[in-house]
């Protein structure tokens, strides 16, 4: 055997390797020294169909590499950062609210998500005020039937940011950092309101608090 072709066989070993490989990221490492053996062993066998394919391949992989490496990237600042959501104003519409307007009440059918820019809301219910910056709307999204879980008031004339739930969509599946604060901002707000409906029940007449020592 000529030392030429182990070239070729290294190539077909790690493209066959790639096959068993679970992540893309790792296959797309193989894929990488996979080409560079099959294009030495085209260019030094003069094989030019191997040749050609793997010089094409190979810039193809590189790109693909380099995007999982930015999503990988992206996900670990979403996971560990707050988002800003100032991106998010070309793709939204404004709408001006005025104070006593009710955006929705509990129950409604639920079809938007809306960013707070300006002016003070209530969500009744909960007895929370929501300032700028607070997103008012998400819970909608992921409960079944789409129904809203508050009724939401405008105490002080304010501005919304205003995004239907399949552009909402569009983007949780887009941006790997707005999916993350998605699901960060869902869990917080069902956090919340768990620890409200906990202390409402701890401070209601009659409740016993449980022993140290029960069971």
């Amino acid at each position: 055997m000529q030392w030429v072709e182990m070239f070729g066989y290294l190539g077909a070993l790690l493209t066959l390797t790639t096959f068993s490989m679970k992540t893309m990221l790792h296959l797309r490492m193989a894929g990488i020294v996979s080409n560079l053996a099959f294009v030495t062993y085209g260019a030094m066998g003069s094989v030019y169909p191997v040749l050609l394919l793997h010089l094409t391949l190979l810039p193809l992989n590189l790109w693909r590499l380099r995007q999982l490496l930015q999503l990988t990237r992206q996900i670990e600042e979403a996971s560990t950062g707050h988002l800003s959501m100032d991106w998010l104003r070309p793709f939204s519409r404004r709408k001006a609210v005025h104070a006593g307007e009710t955006l929705f009440k509990q129950g409604d059918e639920a079809a938007e998500f809306m960013f707070v820019l300006s002016g003070r809301f209530r969500a009744v219910e909960a007895d929370i005020v929501l300032k700028q910056g607070e997103v008012i709307g998400e819970l909608g999204l992921i409960t079944k039937g789409h129904k809203r879980t508050q009724t939401v008031v405008c105490d002080q004339d304010g501005q919304l940011l205003l995004l239907t739930y399949d552009e909402v969509r569009q983007m949780y599946y887009q941006n790997p950092r707005f999916g993350f604060f998605f699901l960060e901002l869902a869990a917080e707000r069902l956090i919340r309101d768990a620890g409200r409906m906990t202390q409402g029940l701890e401070t209601a007449p009659g409740h016993v608090a449980s022993s140290p020592n029960a069971a």
